[in-house]
């Protein structure tokens, strides 16, 4: 399970064809109903962004309509360009097979679309989780989702290959809107740490990174018990037994 990103590709070419529709495009729809009369001020204020992106994401939100075709829009992983994404890199290293795994075993947490699979076609945004979004839900959208993204996650893990585990590839912003003592599944949630003056300490660009590469190894590699987390060594991390938890495997480079 990772978080989206920020930063969008809306023109590179897609290495596969394939699509689907995103599962909560009603809620998704109702989200925008309140965003798309916001101002660019309201958006500034809302979001903590430039006047030009507050533009640019007006113009999105009223751009925004059904049905997604892919003329209109693309698959969620190939449409996020962060540093997560930059960590997979998916373009380069996925196969025809390896997108269709990805796409039972892989989740994208997102303020819009509460939860994308991989192929899922989505239309640009920006609407990060934490926004104070008031809805006839609640306040912000913690509250407009509710259940709704941790009901989505246990059916996706009862149809999921291998064993009830949620491997937690998320920021605690995204993570906050997973209920986890309602997970019908064990959560997992690996820790990337990097030597410092002090000892070893997270560097989030550095973690990013090796979240995204995490991703794409147990997609690569069709990872199927959390005893093989311990295998990896992407970015030249490797496993510490010393400073792990059972379910905080946590890797280290020096």
């Amino acid at each position: 399970m990772l978080s989206p990103a920020k930063t969008l590709d809306e023109e590179s070419r897609l290495p596969t064809k394939k699509a689907t529709e995103p599962r909560l495009l009603d809620d998704a729809a109702e989200l925008v109903e309140v965003m798309a009369p916001q101002s660019p001020r309201d958006l500034q204020d809302l979001m903590g962004i430039s006047e030009s992106l507050a533009e640019l994401n007006v113009e999105r939100f009223n751009d925004w309509s059904r049905p997604f075709t892919k003329d209109n829009a693309r698959p969620a992983l190939l449409s996020f360009k962060g540093d997560v994404y930059l960590g997979m890199d998916a373009p380069n290293r996925f196969s025809e097979r390896d997108y269709t795994h990805a796409q039972k075993t892989l989740r994208i947490l997102s303020g819009l679309y509460g939860v994308l699979r991989p192929l899922d076609l989505m239309q640009p945004y920006r609407l990060e989780m934490g926004s104070k979004v008031v809805t006839d839900r609640g306040k912000n959208l913690y509250d407009f989702w509710g259940s709704i993204v941790t009901d989505q996650l246990n059916a996706d893990l009862a149809e999921s290959p291998g064993p009830d585990v949620l491997i937690n590839l998320a920021s605690n912003e995204y993570f906050g809107a997973v209920k986890p003592k309602e997970i019908n599944g064990r959560v997992v949630t690996p820790k990337f740490l990097d030597a410092g003056p002090k000892g070893y300490r997270m560097v989030s660009f550095f973690a990013k990174r090796a979240r995204g590469d995490m991703a794409a190894w147990l997609v690569l590699d069709r990872v199927k018990s959390v005893k093989a987390l311990r295998d990896f060594e992407g970015g030249g991390y490797r496993y510490s037994d010393e400073h792990s938890t059972a379910d905080e495997p946590t890797f280290i480079r020096d």
